[in-house]
């Protein structure tokens, strides 16, 4: 058993085919983030700009069996991501390989942490999946082997919880009440994104995002660019309703990112492309879940109704299209989200795990 570096071509390959195996074998998976993780090992990414990378592979009798993409953001120095990682059988010897180069890696870069299912930003995913494992992987969501839990919770890595919330939509006439409605009316309104003037709002999502989540465990701002890449795929998928901007006296305060789950149209393996855009076109009716994927409201204006405001005009969107409405991830020590998730769904969905591990320098 060896450690390889990925540094060529071949390599590259090896570990792009071995990643997407990984959602070949289990009709629960789709594959939705190999562009992205192609983009990172070819160096065409934006974000190759603000991150430093290292691709490793292990081999066992000439079959790769796991892989991992060290990452260290310019903007998070503290802490050395063990991302993308993925595994095909459970191998400790193997993960100690990882886990021996990225503590050296962590050292040499002066990094103070290890993280584990920061997939480079939280805006591409965090969290391994930690119950459910018969259900279908819901659309920018992990899904993996229970397995993976070990190879972290035996190396004395910390446990982050997070839990994402459902509710059933068949039926639901209302959101709020007719007098609370006026009362947000009267204080906020509520728009699409403008795609005619599509950098600028992106600029808009970014700064907004930058504020909102400037004291979040694994957040680190972003750029323009970097969110323009982000939105790329996405942006041909989309529609103006699903990225929303709530504003106060003209200022943009916050914005909410919805859309349906994609993956109910996509099959094992596959990842987002031309023919998910076709099948949007087509079937798009067929989609029984929407998600709210991201919600954000700079500092000040936090707990005064702008959230609300948000969900209403969602609720309006949304409204007899779908069947049931599925949240993202949601730190569990996050009371605050922890309560609105609770008092605006049926309950839990499903679990997912981060992990994070300090180290001797």
């Amino acid at each position: 058993m060896k450690l390889v570096f990925v540094d060529g071509k071949k390599e590259i390959k090896q570990f792009i085919n071995f990643y997407k195996a990984q959602y070949t074998t289990n009709s629960k998976k789709v594959n939705s983030l190999s562009p992205l993780l192609k983009s990172l090992l070819t160096g065409n990414s934006k974000l190759c700009k603000s991150v430093d990378l290292e691709a490793l592979m292990v081999i066992d009798k000439e079959e790769v069996i796991m892989t991992s993409l060290l990452a260290q953001a310019k903007r998070m120095k503290d802490i050395l991501q063990i991302s993308f990682f993925e595994s095909s059988i459970y191998k400790p010897e193997g993960f100690k390989l990882i886990l021996d180069r990225a503590k050296k890696v962590a050292k040499e870069k002066g990094a103070s942490k290890l993280s584990a299912s920061l997939n480079i930003h939280v805006n591409y995913g965090l969290g391994f999946l930690a119950s459910d494992y018969d259900k279908n992987q819901s659309f920018g969501m992990a899904h993996n082997p229970e397995f993976y839990h070990k190879y972290f919770e035996k190396n004395g890595f910390n446990t982050v919880d997070l839990i994402s919330y459902k509710k059933d939509m068949k039926g639901m006439k209302s959101l709020l009440s007719d007098n609370l409605k006026k009362r947000l009316n009267k204080k906020y309104s509520v728009r699409k994104i403008d795609f005619k003037n599509f950098r600028k709002e992106i600029q808009v999502y970014t700064e907004i995002n930058n504020k909102a989540f400037a004291n979040h465990l694994f957040y680190y701002p972003r750029n323009l660019d970097e969110d323009m890449e982000l939105f790329k795929d996405l942006k041909f998928l989309l529609k103006e309703e699903n990225l929303l901007f709530v504003e106060k006296n003209e200022e943009p305060i916050g914005f909410m990112l919805w859309y349906p789950d994609y993956n109910e149209l996509m099959k094992s393996g596959e990842s987002i492309g031309i023919s998910t855009f076709i099948k949007n076109k087509l079937f798009s009716k067929k989609i029984t879940t929407f998600k709210i994927v991201e919600i954000g409201v700079i500092k000040r204006e936090q707990n005064k109704g702008a959230i609300l405001a948000l969900f209403e005009y969602c609720f309006q969107c949304t409204k007899g299209r779908f069947i049931n409405f599925e949240s993202s991830w949601i730190l569990k020590e996050n009371e605050k989200s922890k309560a609105f998730g609770i008092k605006w769904s049926d309950g839990e969905s499903k679990k997912y795990k981060a992990y994070i591990k300090e180290i001797e320098q």
